[in-house]
């Protein structure tokens, strides 16, 4: 499974990077809000860092402009830049568009495998259920994944499946146990993967009694 760092930090993704953790970034307008830097100064810095797949987001609501928003995100970098559009009907007009015209796209804000099936049909180069958020409203998240990929394995769909909206740990678990192409992770819940108490212990104690070894200097 790929993991993708959901941040716009130069400080996340660089860690992320460092540590082997970093196969892509998706973005959204919230994220980059948060680093105080203009957009294109974010982009630039994020294509500078990551070799693998930068989601971008069209923030349009009709399909004519969010396929002219996908032109210039694209224009960007072709290989590596890859437009977020919403589920919406707008939305997979300009996305059998951006599939015409060879633009990758990334369909954010699916709920349902009929919308994740919708937005294969129309070309959608990745998709992303938002597992947390459906949590957060009383429906199985990981739920969704699994339905989401049972279609795509009966029909052969090239759509990756992005769990999107992972919370905690156990998310990004069951990601994988499912057989997902990618995990989107928050930085603050990428660090968690490596903890566990039981490790901390083991450290101290081997630590410890390294400390009770003989020294052989006389």
């Amino acid at each position: 499974m790929k993991i993708f760092v959901d941040s716009a930090k130069r400080e996340e993704i660089e860690q992320a990077v460092a540590m082997g953790l970093c196969d892509g970034v998706t973005t959204n307008p919230t994220l980059i809000a948060q680093t105080g830097k203009p957009f294109d100064v974010v982009v630039k810095e994020i294509l500078e860092i990551v070799s693998g797949p930068i989601s971008l987001e069209a923030i349009s609501m009709d399909a004519e402009g969010m396929f002219e928003e996908a032109k210039r995100l694209s224009a960007l970098d072709p290989e590596r830049v890859v437009v977020k559009i919403p589920m919406t009907k707008e939305g997979m007009i300009a996305v059998r568009r951006c599939a015409q015209a060879g633009i990758r796209t990334n369909v954010t804000l699916v709920f349902s495998a009929t919308q994740a099936l919708v937005a294969a049909k129309a070309g959608a180069s990745f998709v992303s259920p938002f597992v947390g958020r459906l949590d957060d409203n009383s429906t199985e998240g990981m739920r969704l994944v699994e339905e989401i990929l049972q279609i795509y394995d009966n029909y052969d769909f090239d759509t990756e499946v992005i769990v999107a909206s992972c919370r905690h740990p156990i998310h990004v678990l069951r990601a994988a146990l499912l057989g997902a192409d990618i995990a989107t992770v928050p930085f603050n819940v990428l660090v968690k993967l490596f903890d566990h108490p039981l490790t901390d212990v083991g450290i101290k104690r081997f630590l410890e009694d390294y400390k009770k070894i003989p020294s052989g200097n006389k």
